[in-house]
């Protein structure tokens, strides 16, 4: 729908976005290293039954072999947002955290945003497994933490411009309260309307990301930065 691309949003407080750097070098690096690094298929296929989040296996459903076992199973409630299934999926979900959570990061401080991120991804991935609880494929991907980001972006900056490309083509620049809302907005239909055959999308994780990071934003910013670009 839209294909966010840059915000005119300067950060106030943090010189840098350390944090937001780190964790796209981080999803990077262990996608093309671990994912993308040689590895057999079988082998691939093993990351993401031992890193990724599988519903049964959190609720003791189902047991992992136990040569899959590498944390225990709490762990990829953290550990399954660093791991991508193709380019496609690292590069759009990077796209988003490159826009919007720099200024999260401003709003929060460094060590608090690293922390809402973490605490973003557990969050969609417990929506997720708790929607699907029998569900043994694993859940891999940034999209909840970054849904995370997003819900606490249109909570902060509602009025800031966005440049977009809709429907991937048409360049706007647009009020993010129309970008973000339009996308928790389609996570919301889809997660309503029919479940279609060979759907791969984990909706729900994307709604609860967006709910946690929305929620989470409120005591987690920095005093005195406002809440709905107040005094904008």
């Amino acid at each position: 729908m839209f294909i966010p691309l840059y915000d005119h949003k300067p950060l106030v407080h943090v010189r840098r976005q350390f944090v937001t750097w780190g964790l796209i070098l981080a999803n990077v690096a262990i996608f093309v290293l671990v994912q993308q690094g040689g590895l057999s298929e079988p082998a691939m296929q093993a990351s993401s039954l031992s890193y990724g989040l599988i519903p049964a296996v959190l609720f003791d459903l189902r047991d992992l072999a136990p040569d899959l076992v590498v944390f225990p199973e709490p762990a990829a409630l953290v550990t399954y947002a660093f791991l991508h299934g193709s380019w496609m999926h690292l590069g759009g979900n990077m796209l988003f955290l490159w826009v919007f959570g720099d200024n999260v990061e401003d709003a929060m401080g460094h060590f608090r945003f690293l922390l809402f991120y973490l605490l973003c991804a557990a969050a969609a991935g417990l929506g997720h497994a708790l929607i699907e609880p029998g569900s043994i494929v694993p859940l891999i991907g940034a999209s909840g933490a970054v849904a995370g980001i997003i819900g606490a972006y249109l909570v902060l900056h509602p009025k800031v411009r966005v440049w977009v490309l809709a429907f991937g083509r048409l360049p706007l620049r647009l009020p993010a309260a129309w970008v973000l809302g339009a996308w928790i907005a389609f996570q919301v239909v889809m997660v309503l309307g029919p479940a279609e055959d060979g759907d791969t999308v984990a909706w729900w994780a994307h709604v609860a990301g967006a709910a946690a990071g929305a929620l989470l934003v409120v005591p987690m910013r920095r005093r005195g930065v406002p809440l709905f670009d107040r005094g904008v």
